[in-house]
């Protein structure tokens, strides 16, 4: 994939609380092409799915915890990352996921759409369409990092070593 410098795609595991699990991950796999790794649980309590390299945990709700729908709005918004969005984007209309932002360029370089799944989380897929400078559309770099060559996992520039074990 095109590294951009603005939008780093190596990052974090997310936890999606869904009320009914095997529906969404029924749903996930079908609308946007997840693939299930593994499941636990009788009933199913969790599982992990993945789409490409990004990876995700569901998990059934618990007393205290809710997905968007049973809350009356988004709790947050998950970017995964495709190399064809353009097709993905077309599946995913075409499987009856809710459109919230059409297919579009970003002024930070993505190329981008945005969906809501069938409890109401907020998702972007997105794939790097040009390299573009945080500066350049108008960011301030407040901590700097630079890109290992070989993998493209920032690396602070503070002496810290990377997941790459390189130090900068």
């Amino acid at each position: 994939m095109l590294p951009n410098r603005s939008v780093p795609v190596d990052t974090i595991l997310p936890h999606v609380t869904y009320t009914d699990l095997p529906g969404a991950i029924e749903w996930l796999t079908s609308a946007f092409g997840f693939i299930e790794h593994y499941r636990y649980g009788d009933p199913v309590q969790g599982a992990q799915l993945h789409l490409g390299k990004a990876f995700i945990m569901v998990n059934s709700a618990r007393p205290g915890q809710s997905s968007p729908a049973g809350l009356g709005g988004a709790t947050q918004s998950l970017t995964i990352f495709v190399e064809d969005v353009e097709s993905h984007y077309a599946h995913a209309n075409a499987a009856g996921a809710r459109i919230v932002e059409a297919l579009h360029e970003t002024e930070y370089g993505e190329l981008q759409y945005g969906a809501e799944d069938v409890e109401g989380h907020h998702w972007l897929f997105a794939r790097h369409a040009r390299d573009v400078s945080p500066e350049a559309w108008g960011a301030t770099i407040t901590t700097p990092f630079k890109y290992s060559s070989a993998s493209q996992i920032p690396s602070l520039r503070s002496g810290s070593t990377a997941r790459t074990g390189t130090q900068t």
